[in-house]
């Protein structure tokens, strides 16, 4: 079997993580496969460095014809078995008539039409892919494979690196700065919680109105903005607790970051975490946009040690029932073996 994939976002969030971490496991379990990302993808070097095969210039040039012709050149000379789309660009890239399977991934509840030349739809909750079906997509060529985190267990980051006590409580983010991740609602709480600390790791077109919102709060010495992070899983050994505080969120691969690390979670209701958290027993549960009920939950699970254990036990059992990167590579490989299977009748 040889597989292409084709990733041409360029960013660090929730979706390229977790789609380079599955392409690195399908390579540790064996796969052959090319993989078609940005030069300018941050994990590139990493891939390479463990003699995955990465291919840069389709994507060198922005113009999407210039792409196209350069993707339907390489799977000419490379004759892939099957072809994997990460999201909607990807998607719109591949040309059509490659005359092999192609498969769309959705992180997210996607209009179709961008994937009208995918054979098969993936997604990774559920809901998205009973969503897919409701749309139009045949019910026998959609699949739901959930996502698994993409932290690495390391010594905790220093605090003191990062400008904060050593006795502070610290909530750590894991998010793009974007208005669907509810970060103004996170810094209206803070305002409940003194003496906490947050650390920000992501960017986003939201840092300055959150740099100037956390002035006019009198936050500014206890709201650290990270930027983009390679070392969540220092971070995470580090924080007493995770916060995602989204609005919109169709799953938060962040969840399963915070559960595989043995941090108490705390989340807003957005549709990922309202499908995955149950309240008090493997996070806790608030409403959107309600900065009180943040607050409270966040103070809840700090001054109550046995909540903050009952969540982290929660958490690592879910996680390792259903979200392991063996259980996930597992699924993708079966996954592949019965579109192949379908496709050679």
């Amino acid at each position: 079997m040889r597989v292409l994939h084709v990733m041409a976002a360029r960013g660090n969030g929730g979706a390229e993580l977790y789609s380079t971490d599955v392409m690195l496991s399908l390579h540790g379990a064996g796969l052959d496969q090319v993989t078609v990302m940005h030069p300018a993808a941050p994990r590139v070097a990493e891939m390479r460095a463990v003699g995955m095969e990465v291919d840069t210039a389709p994507l060198r040039v922005p113009l999407r014809p210039v792409a196209r012709h350069a993707l339907r050149r390489l799977i000419r000379r490379m004759q892939p078995d099957l072809i994997h789309c990460w999201l909607r660009r990807a998607a719109e890239l591949v040309p059509p008539g490659t005359g092999v399977p192609v498969i769309g991934w959705f992180g997210n509840y996607k209009d179709l039409r961008p994937f009208a030349h995918c054979d098969y739809f993936v997604g990774c909750t559920a809901d998205m892919a009973r969503s897919m079906r409701e749309r139009g997509a045949p019910a026998d060529r959609v699949a739901y494979i959930p996502t698994f985190p993409s932290v690495r267990p390391e010594p905790p980051v220093s605090r003191a690196a990062l400008d904060t006590p050593a006795d502070a409580p610290v909530l750590l983010v894991l998010s793009r700065l974007h208005p669907a991740k509810g970060l103004e609602t996170l810094l209206n709480a803070m305002a409940l919680l003194p003496g906490c600390h947050v650390w920000l790791a992501g960017e986003g077109a939201l840092r300055e109105a959150l740099v100037a919102q956390a002035a006019r709060l009198g936050l500014g010495g206890r709201i650290h903005f990270l930027g983009w992070r390679s070392d969540r899983g220092a971070l995470l050994a580090a924080a007493d607790l995770c916060v995602l505080p989204s609005r919109y969120e169709p799953f938060g691969t962040v969840i399963l970051d915070a559960w595989s690390a043995d941090v108490p979670l705390v989340a807003c209701a957005a549709d990922g975490p309202r499908a995955h958290v149950r309240n008090a027993e493997n996070g806790m549960l608030v409403p959107i946009d309600d900065a009180r009920a943040l607050s409270g939950a966040i103070r809840q699970v700090l001054d109550d040690p046995a909540l903050a254990a009952r969540i982290v036990e929660g958490g690592r059992r879910d996680y390792e029932t259903y979200f392991t990167p063996q259980a996930v590579t597992r699924q993708w490989l079966e996954l592949y073996g019965r579109i192949l299977s379908a496709h050679r009748r």
